[in-house]
């Protein structure tokens, strides 16, 4: 378990700044906020699809997951700024 969770938050953390870098320039948040957000959102699909057994724990799947459930995140967040300007 905590092999996944390291491997979950770290998947966050590259999914962020890839996002911030090459998507989010102009983030009102930021690198950190994107950063962050990058991790929540791995780290709820990685428990998310462990809670529902949807993958084995320790296979690829699990880490396809937590991409993307980070970048799903990213673009919610992305899609509610949008609606407030």
């Amino acid at each position: 378990m905590e092999r996944a969770l390291l491997a979950w938050i770290a998947i966050g953390i590259v999914i962020g700044v890839a996002a911030h870098r090459l998507l989010f320039k102009r983030n009102p948040g930021g690198l950190i906020v994107t950063v962050l957000l990058g991790m929540a959102g791995a780290l709820f699909a990685g428990f998310l699809g462990r809670v529902t057994e949807l993958y084995a724990p320790g296979r690829p799947a699990s880490l396809s997951v937590a991409a993307a459930g980070a970048l799903a995140t990213l673009l919610a967040y992305r899609a509610i700024l949008r609606r407030r300007s």
